[in-house]
């Protein structure tokens, strides 16, 4: 008992003001909040639309059963059972230091991506004010050298200082007063504008022809490759490997079900994951533009798209909107994980750990911010293993580190933790199937989805 006083004690330490953690309700919204990143925006309606439509979407859904759902519950588990930061709850379930060295990992992790994340959320705040301003309606406009200008300039600094600042003082507020209401109040918003824009571009002409290139199913484009995109997507999209769940799975009432808030998130990011490639394709395919992946399509293919648009200035301006929301909600759950080892480990406040980690990360951002390729900014040309700083630090957080973080928590918890099951809630065939996933299906998968991203698997 003395073990788990002094948890709870820890626990209670990192929570903030009010010394409250998450409500039922608050904890899916800023999971799901967590897990609605720019890559549900910008990534999955294409990988959709070019690998079947329909076809792979039920694809994905399987994959996130099998992959994405298991290890989901198990970062949330570990959390709520050890009662601490990604590291030390990985010690306490355990007592044994080894696993306290795995768990960082996932701590250095979450930090490296936060000092990239940032400079890409900041793009989006840019476009979001130039979009309503009505600076990106010009429809004789060169987009690609427009974005390819800015980037490569110095106001993305500015601009990742911005989302820095309005991360550090969400997360300095506390899990209830903070991370929580933050997420109360953005995540419903953005699924009300979401739905407004989807309203919109399927009733642009010659929206039909978007919508089918995203939901007609074609089996005959699934393949080898298909799966694995698909289970890697299952893994990326839910923020696994990188500790946001895993810590804010510390901050959850005993009483509340974990296996219920595992299918309301997995539902939730599903769900506007869905809705997004409803509201890009139409829109892209309405004004004849080539549909592409990422930056292309969100910042060159879609503004040129809103420039013919009528009202175009104020329905970009709500599409760069959702962009932001999606990527500070998920900039708040990656930047709390390093906060909240700081708290723990080092005795730090929270809003000394906030507003210091905040500003490191922003530092150790400004080189990717000065990086991006094709932009021609000051760090442009600067190349380490074949790769911009940017683009360095995007593949080997994305494709190294977090395959590493996930394979970490299936180990732990299929085969160290004994009492993972009892945790979690689950009894009989559920948790055993569940047990069989992480020991077996998940590990091998996770091998498969790195090793293919690491361009060792070709197909």
């Amino acid at each position: 008992m003395a073990g788990l006083d002094k948890k709870s004690a820890k626990a209670g330490e990192r929570l903030g003001e009010g010394n409250a953690g998450f409500s039922k309700n608050g904890f899916i919204l800023a999971a799901i909040g967590s897990s609605v990143g720019l890559g549900n925006m910008w990534k999955f309606p294409y990988i959709t639309g070019e690998n079947g439509g329909a076809a792979f979407f039920l694809l994905f859904i399987v994959c996130l059963v099998v992959v994405g759902l298991p290890i989901l519950l198990a970062e949330m588990t570990i959390g709520r059972g050890g009662r601490g930061n990604a590291s030390s709850s990985l010690f306490n379930l355990t007592n044994k230091k080894h696993w306290k060295w795995f768990g960082l990992i996932s701590i250095i992790t979450a930090f490296l991506i936060m000092s990239y994340y940032s400079v890409v959320a900041g793009w989006t705040l840019h476009y979001m004010i130039q979009s309503f301003a009505g600076a990106l309606s010009d429809v004789n406009m060169d987009y690609a050298a427009t974005f390819l200008g800015f980037a490569g300039g110095y106001m993305p600094i500015f601009w990742s200082a911005v989302v820095m600042v309005i991360t550090g003082y969400v997360i300095a507020k506390g899990v209830s007063g903070g991370i929580e209401k933050f997420n109360k109040i953005l995540i419903p918003g953005f699924l009300i504008l979401l739905l407004i824009m989807m309203v919109r571009a399927l009733t642009l002409p010659g929206a039909l022809a978007g919508a089918e290139f995203f939901l007609k199913p074609d089996f005959s484009k699934l393949n080898e490759e298909s799966v694995l995109i698909a289970l890697g997507h299952s893994f990326f999209s839910l923020s696994l490997g990188m500790g946001c769940m895993l810590t804010y799975g510390s901050y959850v009432q005993k009483d509340q079900s974990l296996g219920k808030a595992t299918l309301a998130i997995g539902a939730g990011d599903l769900l506007y994951a869905f809705i997004a490639g409803l509201v890009i394709f139409p829109t892209v395919f309405a004004y004849g533009m080539e549909p592409s992946s990422g930056v292309g399509l969100a910042f060159i293919a879609l503004p040129a798209a809103f420039a013919q648009m009528p009202l175009g200035f104020l329905f970009g301006g709500i599409f760069f909107l959702l962009l932001a929301i999606a990527a500070l909600t998920s900039a708040v759950s990656i930047l709390e994980v390093p906060v909240a080892y700081a708290m723990e480990q080092w005795k730090w406040t929270r809003k000394k750990a906030a507003i210091v980690l905040a500003g490191v990360a922003f530092l150790l951002g400004v080189p990717s911010a000065l990086s991006v390729e094709g932009a021609d900014g000051p760090l442009s040309n600067l190349v380490v293993f074949g790769k911009t700083i940017f683009d360095l630090f995007d593949f080997s957080t994305s494709y190294i580190l977090m395959p590493i973080g996930g394979l970490i928590i299936t180990l732990f918890t299929g085969y160290a933790w004994k009492r993972a099951g009892e945790e979690a809630g689950l009894t009989g065939g559920i948790y055993t199937t569940w047990m069989f996933l992480l020991r077996y299906v998940c590990p091998l998968l996770i091998i498969l989805i790195f090793l293919y991203s690491v361009g060792v698997l070709k197909f």
